[in-house]
């Protein structure tokens, strides 16, 4: 029964993939998606836990936090768990979190997207995105950044689900193999 539930799970993540990997990074259309609204509190947390590591932290730790938990809990699967299938959930969770950002930082550029401030960042508040960049430098390649973020999103969420897909063939032949030994 674990192994069709999980066979259900992954497709049901993979079709939901394409939704989310699917909407334009460059207008925040993935900040209507149930999933920006878990990733959402986490990456505000992150400021907070990042608060003691100075400013630069502090406004890093929101998008770092966002990617840190899920594939924490990912690795948490492995070495508590010995759940690679649980692993490679987790590996997907932070994929959607790349992708999640990917607007974020696209939008540094030429602030639109509404913050939750109320303002775009550009002139009326704090937006992450145009410090980081600033300081790093990069203010210039925001968009570049944002397209290449994205694209990393949907590499790791390919390889996440391939990797539960992998994980789930290997559990049916086995099962297989014990059934032809019975």
């Amino acid at each position: 029964m674990t192994l069709y539930g999980r066979c259900i799970a992954l497709a049901l993540l993979a079709i939901w993939s394409g939704f989310l990997f699917g909407y334009d990074y460059r207008d925040g259309e993935i900040g209507t998606s149930f999933m920006h609204n878990i990733l959402l509190p986490i990456h505000e947390a992150g400021h907070v836990l990042f608060r003691p590591f100075g400013e630069f932290m502090m406004i890093l730790g929101g998008s770092l936090f966002q990617l840190a938990l899920p594939f924490g809990i990912g690795v948490a699967f492995i070495v508590r768990n010995r759940d690679n299938f649980g692993a490679a959930i987790g590996l997907w969770w932070a994929s959607v979190s790349l992708i999640d950002l990917s607007p974020y930082i696209y939008d540094a550029l030429h602030p639109q997207l509404t913050l939750l401030g109320g303002g775009t960042g550009a002139n009326d508040g704090p937006h992450d995105w145009i410090y980081l960049l600033i300081k790093l430098g990069q203010i210039d390649n925001a968009q570049r950044w944002g397209a290449f973020i994205h694209a990393c999103g949907g590499l790791l969420m390919l390889l996440a689900l391939a990797w539960g897909g992998t994980l789930l063939w290997r559990q049916r032949k086995l099962l297989e193999g014990r059934a032809q030994d019975m």
